[in-house]
């Protein structure tokens, strides 16, 4: 009798594609997402997506989407919670590096987004991979420093600018957190 191993697995799009429910692949490791993010997330997802939205009217070349499928390879495609894209075709997935990135953290995909996802959007040249701590209203800014993510701190009041992006976006921390202070 044949064992089934993990290192024997590897979906490709192809698999993925196929499959109900909300998947991301990780080198052909089908990883189950979360069920359907609590309205804190959601509601910090659509403040963070609104704030660059405003900034986009005089950039046409970019776009911000929400949950978008990014295809890395034919055995990784991963779904951020919010990424910035620029000169990039309509298409069912993306296809290459987004500006930025931002992710926001759930207890049950900590790991993923501070480790995995991480990893992967370094690799990839991600420019600014953003970490929403949704429960301690704060989130790290990390930009890619040539090979590396430098991190920038750690924002909860503050407004950072993400000077190399092609459309020189800023998030007010301060706004995006303040109606949960309440």
């Amino acid at each position: 009798m044949s064992v089934l191993r993990v290192e024997d697995i590897n979906y490709t799009y192809e698999d993925y594609k196929a499959w109900e429910g909300n998947w991301e692949l990780y080198n052909g490791i089908a990883v189950a997402m979360a069920p359907a993010p609590m309205t804190k997330h959601q509601s910090l997802a659509s403040s963070i997506i609104a704030e660059f939205y405003l900034q986009l009217d005089n950039c046409e070349a970019c776009e911000v989407l929400g949950e978008v499928d990014y295809k890395v390879s034919n055995n990784t495609i991963l779904r951020p919670d919010i990424a910035l894209v620029c000169d990039e075709e309509s298409q069912s997935y993306l296809t290459k590096a987004p500006e930025i990135i931002v992710e926001i953290i759930s207890p049950s995909t900590a790991k993923r987004d501070e480790v995995y996802k991480f990893d992967i959007y370094k690799d990839e040249k991600v420019k600014y991979y953003i970490i929403i701590y949704p429960d301690d209203l704060y989130a790290k800014v990390y930009k890619l420093d040539d090979k590396e993510y430098d991190k920038q701190g750690d924002f909860s009041k503050e407004t950072y600018h993400f000077e190399d992006t092609k459309c020189n976006l800023k998030i007010d921390f301060e706004k995006v957190f303040s109606r949960f202070r309440r």
